[in-house]
């Protein structure tokens, strides 16, 4: 038996007192249904989103997957298609040539995008959630009128950040600029860069000044006919379509007023931009789980072994089950992240910061992107393991989410550190 101290009982009297008077006003007060809705609830213009991309992934993707990705090559159609369907300027406004929707409409499409390839799931995340927000967040208004229009309807954008010496520790950029009257002359390298080998527009981050260190760090948009240069293109193991580059910046020549959001804030540009860039890589990753979901677990109750299908065997029932439970864990993450990435901006109120919720919703779907295409592979058995069924590719591509904006190691750190703020 325990017993509570006199303490404990005046205080358990005290919220008896509370609640009573209170429950009133809790009943009164009480929001309606309708004001809340499931985070997987989507609007009109959302929902029509949806469908959209699923027909467009179907009709004009799906039948390139296979050749894209063992020629390690993005089709230029496909490249076209994007922009032809909007899916370049999803938030852009409309008077600069964009859609004028919601952040949740491009995380829609980026997921929806990777259930049919990932590689072209990331070519449009990075341009949307990454390119264009920092034109839309910190360009002046005369830069937004010059090159939104051309990132919502023609020119692929890159963000070259990574260097070789400055992966997860961003900061420790090598790469300079220099004032020469009216220019500013860039010389470094940048690895890691995503979209480089068909980007027209680039965001190249480098230091002015390197003895203030990150508060060095300034942005600059360039154009490739400036004279960025593809050093090389790397083979990698997964997303092979996706170009992923080395650049070289030799007295690169960039007009002053290409300069973006101010001397020595690129350091701001970037951890802030890549915040939100993270939940677009949990929706490239979710979509990718979801992906090999659908495409595995139909083979399973085609599939007889022992007179039934194999699907309905409780081992394997169960595993279904575990990966079902995973990826809508994983959805409702993302989703949660979009959402306050969205009240954020309406509100710049602290309450709706989305940095913990956006490396949780990363993390969480790159563990179970992994996790959900290597099952897949193992419910389909031997086909599974060959490239005819394609599960194989979804499990190579699954490997990038732990890796670039924040390994999951960065993720981890970033949410202990919420955590510690919180508790101690």
């Amino acid at each position: 038996m325990f017993s509570l101290s006199r303490t404990s009982l005046r205080q358990a009297r005290q919220l008896q007192t509370v609640l009573r008077h209170s429950s009133r006003s809790f009943v009164t007060s009480r929001p309606r249904h309708s004001e809340f809705k499931p985070l997987d609830m989507f609007s009109e213009e959302e929902e029509m989103l949806r469908e959209s991309v699923q027909r467009f992934a179907a009709q004009e993707i799906a039948p390139k997957v296979r050749e894209m990705d063992e020629n390690e090559m993005m089709d230029p159609s496909i490249v076209r298609a994007l922009f032809d369907q909007g899916l370049m300027g999803i938030e852009i406004s409309p008077d600069l040539g964009g859609a004028g929707s919601s952040f949740t409409s491009a995380i829609v499409a980026i997921e929806e995008l990777a259930k049919v390839d990932p590689s072209v799931s990331v070519m449009c995340d990075v341009h949307n959630t990454i390119v264009n927000t920092v034109f839309r967040k910190y360009a002046t208004p005369e830069q937004q009128q010059t090159w939104l229009p051309l990132l919502a309807e023609s020119k692929l954008g890159s963000f070259c950040l990574s260097e070789p010496a400055a992966g997860s520790d961003a900061f420790a950029l090598q790469t300079r600029a220099r004032k020469d009257g009216n220019e500013w002359v860039i010389n470094g390298s940048k690895m890691w860069i995503t979209n480089a080998y068909e980007a027209e527009v680039f965001l190249i981050f480098a230091t002015i000044d390197p003895s203030k260190g990150y508060k060095g760090i300034t942005c600059f948009v360039a154009t490739k006919d400036m004279g960025v240069q593809i050093a090389k293109k790397e083979e990698k193991l997964g997303i092979r379509a996706s170009s992923t580059c080395v650049l070289n910046f030799d007295d690169l020549r960039v007009p002053a007023e290409n300069l973006i959001g101010g001397e020595g804030l690129g350091y701001k540009i970037a951890i802030e931009i890549l915040n939100e860039g993270r939940i677009g890589i949990a929706a490239q990753m979710l979509g990718l789980a979801q992906g090999a979901f659908d495409r595995a677990v139909p083979y399973t109750y085609e599939r007889k072994q022992f007179g039934q299908p194999v699907g309905t065997f409780q081992g394997m029932a169960f595993q279904i089950a575990q990966a079902a439970i995973d990826i809508e864990a994983a959805r409702l993450l993302t989703y949660n992240a979009a959402r306050l990435k969205e009240q954020f901006d309406e509100t710049n109120d602290p309450k709706y910061s989305f940095t913990k919720q956006a490396a949780m919703a990363k993390y969480a779907a790159s563990q179970v992107a992994q996790r959900v295409s290597g099952a897949a592979i193992e419910w389909a058995g031997g086909v599974g393991f060959t490239r005819e069924t394609g599960l194989e590719k979804y499990w190579r591509d699954s490997k990038i989410g732990a890796i670039y904006e924040g390994t999951s190691n960065i993720q981890l750190q970033t949410i202990a550190k919420f955590i510690q703020k919180q508790y101690s």
